[in-house]
């Protein structure tokens, strides 16, 4: 498994939770369960007393989101080693399970879970695909989305770094908005230049 992989493990937990709309989607173990995703012998340690520790896991993730989407590169990466330290990974090279073309493994690095339990366990795996994506990408591919009120994560992955948005849902839905606010302003204008005609004296 590719260590870029495990990045995604840090996006899904943020995007639990809506901040600005106070919504939280972490209300239960089944949900725990389905962030491991693919992951599932991890997914089977998970109990109800995970929930407060993945929300405050989550808490943390965000605030590396939010220090690298507001240039503070530094800040995000001493967040991130805090994380790395309290839950260490053990990286470990695999390949029985993908085999190439003549049946021989497919050699690639996968990270160990030796954690104590769930919370640990995803903690781990989301601060080193993160951490991955930062040192191979750079603290700038980590951002939030612009389209208010979303600020859900993302990881730009784009060739000219110019991801703003966390989906095409919220790219289209800031560009109407700013369609929008681009004729209202237009009109505006318009009617200001009327009503300054309108206010003219004319020469008789």
């Amino acid at each position: 498994m590719e260590l870029a992989y495990y990045s995604d493990y840090a996006v899904r937990l943020v995007n639990t939770e809506e901040p600005t709309r106070e919504k939280d989607s972490l209300t239960s173990v089944e949900v725990i369960k389905d962030l491991f995703g693919s992951a599932s012998q991890m997914a089977r340690r998970v109990t109800e007393a995970d929930l407060s520790r993945f929300r405050s896991v989550r808490a943390r993730l965000r605030a590396v989101f939010t220090a690298a989407d507001e240039g503070d590169h530094t800040t995000a990466v001493d967040l991130l080693n805090s994380l790395l330290l309290e839950f260490p990974v053990s990286p470990q090279i695999s390949g029985h399970d993908i085999l190439d073309e003549q049946g021989r493994p497919r050699w690639h690095m996968h990270l160990a879970d030796h954690a104590s339990n769930a919370t640990a366990g995803y903690a781990a795996i989301s601060a080193m695909g993160l951490a991955f994506h930062l040192t191979e990408f750079g603290a700038d591919r980590l951002g939030l989305c612009q389209a208010p009120p979303c600020r859900n994560a993302y990881l730009d992955t784009s060739t000219n770094r110019s991801r703003r948005y966390c989906s095409d849902r919220c790219a289209t839905r800031a560009n109407v908005a700013a369609y929008r606010a681009r004729k209202r302003l237009e009109a505006t204008g318009r009617t200001a230049e009327n009503s300054q005609e309108a206010s003219t004296p004319t020469d008789r």
